[in-house]
């Protein structure tokens, strides 16, 4: 197969992964501005929203370890991929008959779940089907699709609540959804290598720049707990039927500006280098969140969603593309499955921790939290790489 060939089939598996990733974020954002809604209407309160937003990410972290190991174990990465999706796809299916809070928490982890199985793998496709010196520009336009689902959603949610559905009648739809995204991802070609059978999972088979990075991603997720927790803040700034019709405005204005911005700053990460990136990412969530700290109108939301979703479209594809820098092609698929687990676990802490400080010193300091703990993840990039020189002297 010539490199022209080679090159064209590898941009046609992007497009295909990020059309099934429209078709599921389509279904899931559709879910997601109403999930912190339809748990209050169910009787749960910020520590119900924080254990909803925590243990869904949180729990599948060992499948997406497990699932990282699997994908290079057996050299079969789009069968992982497939279950992932079907996972999600049935939890979806169940999650309009909640009938309490408790139920929902189960759905969504189970739901979760399935991104745990499919993450590292489909990942682990993406990097393989790119030249290196283009991987953040695949994982950009990947995150690109996938995030035009994220406004298609939104936008659908926001529709369909003002049409007068509600929330089980629009989770209904979402389930659809999730169904129909099986149809792109039948023209997925899996990036076919041999097996690898006598690879360790876990942290401690990865470079040391690489254990310094994913101890940093880790501290970034402590800071960015759940999506819900901004669009509780905002509702608190509205009354009456704008109590739930802005939040998803603004959530919507929120994956306009991430699904405009992923592929120029996945191009950026490209250029400039990952390092600095993610510094400056990270940087402008914390900025971020000292906005919400101190906000008291609602026009100031408006820019304040406007930077939220530029942090996401710096933040989100870079991290997965700098794990594929800093990993071989052999054990790429694990090293993407530790970064995802070790995330995850964080966010298991970073949802129950911002729940309990919500409830118990009030939403201001909630967000100060995570401002702090996203500038010291800023600084960890910027003195990543002396720090790792120093620790490999004294190794020497």
């Amino acid at each position: 197969m010539s490199e022209d060939q080679r090159a064209e089939d590898g941009s046609r598996n992007v497009l295909f992964i990020g059309l099934v990733s429209l078709l599921n974020d389509t279904s899931s954002e559709l879910i997601q501005p109403i999930m912190p809604l339809f748990i209050t209407s169910l009787g749960g309160g910020a520590l119900a929203v924080g254990l909803v937003g925590g243990l869904s990410e949180g729990i599948p972290s060992i499948l997406k370890i497990l699932s990282g190991y699997a994908g290079d174990v057996t050299g079969k990465r789009k069968q992982l991929v497939v279950a992932g999706y079907g996972l999600s796809a049935l939890a979806k299916t169940l999650l309009p008959l909640s009938g309490s809070w408790q139920h929902v928490v189960l759905l969504k982890s189970i739901e979760r779940c399935g991104k745990g199985v499919r993450a590292a793998p489909k990942d682990a496709i993406i990097s393989g089907s790119v030249e290196s010196s283009h991987i953040g520009r695949g994982f950009g336009t990947v995150r690109a699709l996938d995030t035009f689902g994220a406004v298609l959603g939104s936008g659908m949610a926001y529709v369909l609540w003002s049409t007068g559905l509600g929330f089980r009648e629009i989770l209904a739809v979402a389930a659809a959804l999730s169904i129909m995204a099986f149809v792109p991802l039948i023209h997925v070609r899996d990036i076919r290598r041999s097996p690898m059978a006598l690879l360790r999972p876990g942290i401690s088979s990865l470079s040391p720049r690489l254990r310094w990075f994913i101890l940093v991603a880790s501290i970034f997720s402590l800071a960015n707990f759940s999506y819900m927790f901004f669009m509780l803040r905002a509702q608190e700034l509205f009354v009456g039927s704008l109590a739930v019709g802005a939040p998803l405005l603004l959530y919507l204005l929120y994956n306009v500006v991430y699904a405009g911005m992923a592929i120029p700053s996945g191009m950026a990460s490209d250029l400039m280098g990952r390092k600095w990136t993610l510094a400056i990412g990270y940087a402008l969530f914390s900025l971020t969140a000292l906005g919400f700290v101190f906000v008291s109108s609602s026009e100031w939301l408006i820019p304040l969603f406007i930077i939220y979703g530029l942090v996401f479209a710096v933040v989100d594809g870079a991290q997965s593309a700098y794990v594929s820098d800093l990993s071989c092609d052999e054990m790429r698929c694990t090293a993407l499955g530790a970064y995802h687990g070790m995330v995850g676990i964080a966010s298991i802490a970073s949802g129950l921790i911002a729940g309990a400080i919500w409830q118990l010193y009030g939403p201001e300091a909630t967000f100060l939290f995570g401002a702090l703990l996203a500038a010291v993840a800023s600084c960890g990039m910027i003195l990543g790489e002396a720090t790792v020189r120093r620790y490999e002297k004294r190794q020497a």
